[in-house]
């Protein structure tokens, strides 16, 4: 097995004309190692949600990508204000963001139910006033 490439991203907060330029590069990285097109878009689309909520939410943060031979792991860490209630959060719909952000067409309460829709394992660790970490794994068939 070949050592994973890694690949290290800011994402800044509240710029949302920046948000998405790492799923962005993740995927034509990974088109250019020649990883399936469904694995592709199933990876662009869960780290899209999690740069967005990391800009909305967050006031940003850092995504670090492993690429290894059968999956890439996607790590998102931030200082941020931390999820009250994870399984809420889960919803479908629920939404915390503001009404600006919701003018801009972001806050639908899709992100991170997206985020676990599209991979293959996918875990959250939050503590209020602290911030979050969600760790995404997406296996390369």
């Amino acid at each position: 097995m070949s050592e994973p490439i890694r690949l290290e991203y800011t994402v800044p907060g509240d710029d949302f004309a920046r948000a998405g330029e790492a799923s962005a590069d993740l995927k034509a990285t990974l088109k250019k190692l020649g990883v399936p097109a469904a694995a592709v878009r199933r990876i662009s689309i869960a780290l899209y949600e999690g740069e967005i909520n990391l800009a909305i939410h967050a006031g940003g943060g850092r995504i670090d990508v492993a690429i290894g031979d059968d999956d890439v792991q996607m790590v998102l860490s931030d200082q941020g204000p931390g999820i009250p209630d994870v399984e809420q959060a889960m919803q479908e719909g629920f939404s915390t963001a503001s009404a600006e952000v919701r003018s801009l067409g972001f806050g639908a309460g899709m992100g991170l139910p997206n985020m676990k829709r599209y991979t293959d394992e996918f875990e959250i660790q939050s503590t209020v006033g602290v911030g979050t970490t969600i760790t995404m794994r997406v296996n390369i068939d």
